[in-house]
């Protein structure tokens, strides 16, 4: 057996492991995303949550029940891998039930909205804990802004512009997790846009809880400093940007200047993802959004008259309390009439501490994965049609990273997903192609053009 002399060993191997998982947004990678490199500074190895580790962090998220049990199976899931782990969760369910969290057996460590950025700080001691560790502030103290961005994909970054939320949607516990409405200053967003670039990354999704709200509480100030449209101008004219993606922008902010601007930019793509929630006017009053539905039509019909070609994605819940059936079919008219891409389908899940649970008409369980599943079956066909549309069309495809399978998949400028045979030359590369044909799976077959 051979000799190894301890100057031999890679330093790297005795440092002590950490992994993340992240449940939810785009909005909790970015943070995620950040929060990881200080423990990049602090001689942690990083490691993916599959493994082995001696600290187990996981970002948390709010907004549907479905989120609350998955943050149960990976504790436990880390526990497998490693029953003397620490274990930390973080984010915003640890902001809003840090308690319930608290009596999940192996987690050691609670943090809230304020403490999850100091994470690094509460992990000195990695031995398991006879009793959690709970820190969790007031969210009316929840008022600072951290600035945050992701790097891990190794072809777009998400750049955190905006945190917290003012407005008052019946079913929504985002406010209550993450405090009021605030952003990052235009000087930190274009700073951060260019550290992105730097690393050789191709593409920037903006992300935040309503940034179109962007500007409010920038500066510390309670009155906007900028406005989305400024934000948008200023990062258009940063050089080494490729591509930019507004992750999902409220249609009340959605302003007819925004599209325009984005329908003449160098680097924002035509591509926005806009909530509506219910087609249903009575509905959308019920829930407290600040919209109906003629501002919504308007809002995709601007989009349509100078980018035909843009895809729209949508956010929409089903089974929300008092949602009768005519009102789902309202809804379900209202979208199939409507010329959307996609839709992100939610099934409405009670949260603690919310207006609509005060609604008596608690719609059943078996209705609402009724109406879920048919609005599904919907998003399949509008962008099966979306894609049929694009057929014969030259774009640009920014391949991906990863090896799915046997192949390489990308994305055009519009959202339209293509794939090819493995290919790592192809990895975060920018190519002009032609879409020619849908597989069987539904992704677009494409040719390179000469």
């Amino acid at each position: 057996m051979e000799n190894i002399l301890t100057s031999d060993i890679k330093v790297e191997d005795s440092l002590p492991r950490v992994a993340f998982h992240t449940l939810g947004c785009k909005l909790n990678f970015s943070e995620t995303a950040t929060i990881a490199r200080d423990f990049d500074h602090e001689k942690y190895k990083r490691v993916d949550f599959d493994s082995p580790a001696e600290v187990y962090v996981i970002n948390t998220c709010s907004v549907t029940e479905n989120a609350d049990k998955r943050l149960k199976g990976l504790v436990q899931k880390a526990l497998q891998l490693n029953p003397k782990g620490f274990i930390a969760a973080i984010g915003c369910y640890a902001q809003l039930q840090p308690e319930a969290i608290s009596k999940l057996d192996g987690v050691d460590l609670v943090l809230g909205a304020t403490e999850k950025f100091n994470l690094i700080e509460y992990v000195n001691d990695l031995s398991k804990k006879e009793q959690t560790e709970i820190h969790s502030c007031e969210i009316d103290a929840v008022n600072f802004y951290k600035s945050s961005y992701s790097t891990s994909d190794r072809t777009r970054a998400f750049l955190k512009v905006q945190d917290g939320c003012d407005y008052k949607c019946t079913y929504c516990t985002i406010p209550q997790a993450r405090g009021v409405s605030r952003s990052d200053t235009l000087d930190n967003v274009i700073s951060n846009a260019r550290k992105i670039c730097a690393l050789g990354l191709k593409e920037i999704v903006l992300t935040g809880v309503n940034i179109g709200d962007y500007g409010k509480g920038e500066y510390g100030n309670k009155k906007h400093e900028h406005t989305f449209l400024e934000l948008i101008q200023a990062l258009d004219l940063e050089d080494p940007i490729n591509r930019i993606r507004i992750s999902s922008i409220e249609p009340n902010l959605l302003n007819d200047d925004i599209i325009s601007f984005v329908s003449k930019s160098k680097r924002f793509v035509p591509h926005f993802h806009i909530p509506l929630q219910s087609g249903s006017d009575r509905i959308l009053k019920s829930m407290r959004r600040r919209y109906l539905t003629p501002l919504y039509t308007q809002r995709i019909a601007a989009i349509k008259e100078l980018m035909p070609h843009a895809c729209v994605g949508v956010d929409v819940i089903v089974g929300y309390p008092g949602e009768t059936e005519e009102d789902f079919l309202t809804s379900y008219r209202f979208l199939v009439d409507l010329d959307i891409s996609y839709l992100h389908v939610f099934t409405y899940s009670e949260r603690p501490n919310t207006e609509a649970l005060t609604i008596e008409e608690v719609i059943p369980q078996a209705v609402r994965n009724k109406r879920s599943k048919m609005l599904r079956a919907l998003s399949v066909k509008k962008r099966r049609a979306f894609y049929e549309s694009q057929l014969g069309k030259s774009y640009t495809v920014l391949f991906e990273g990863e090896n799915k399978k046997g192949y390489c998949t990308g994305f055009t400028e519009n959202y339209v997903k293509v794939r090819t045979p493995w290919n790592p030359e192809l990895v975060n590369s920018l190519q002009e192609v032609v879409l020619e044909s849908i597989d069987s799976e539904g992704y677009v077959r494409f040719k390179i053009k000469a």
